[in-house]
């Protein structure tokens, strides 16, 4: 396999990630700084990283990405859900293994709205009857 970049795009919640597969020695970077010091907590890491583990590719590539808006855990999952399109597309076999494991599935979960007359989305005022 000569040097390739098989990229993709992954998004959760709030948040956006392009990741980059490049052939080399498992380093991870992610907007410039090492993947363990942007995503602080080892739970985070092993999310992020699990496609790669799942299809044992995981020091096998340098994964480049770049993400935008949400905190760390939604970046976590964007992240998560590029590198595992990014595989598909590197290695179409793959995709049988992802689908199992359900990592080309987008979490479509979103924050709820706060409705008005309550202090929070479901929260609601202590009722009182007198």
């Amino acid at each position: 396999m000569e040097k390739q970049k098989f990229a993709a795009t992954g998004r959760r919640k709030e948040s956006t990630a392009r990741a980059t597969l490049i052939p080399g020695s498992g380093k991870g970077t992610v907007n410039g700084k090492k993947l363990e010091d942007y995503l602080t907590r080892d739970t985070l890491i092993n999310h992020a990283l699990r496609p790669l583990e799942a299809t044992e590719n995981l020091g096998k590539f340098d994964v480049i990405c770049s993400t935008r808006g949400g905190g760390l855990s939604g970046q976590a999952g964007a992240i998560r859900l590029a590198i595992a399109r990014a595989l598909k597309v590197m290695d179409p076999d793959l995709r049988a293994v992802l689908r199992a494991g359900g990592f080309l599935t987008r979490d479509p979960r979103e924050v709820e709205r706060k409705k008005y007359g309550q202090p929070k989305a479901r929260k609601r005022f202590q009722y009182s009857k007198r």
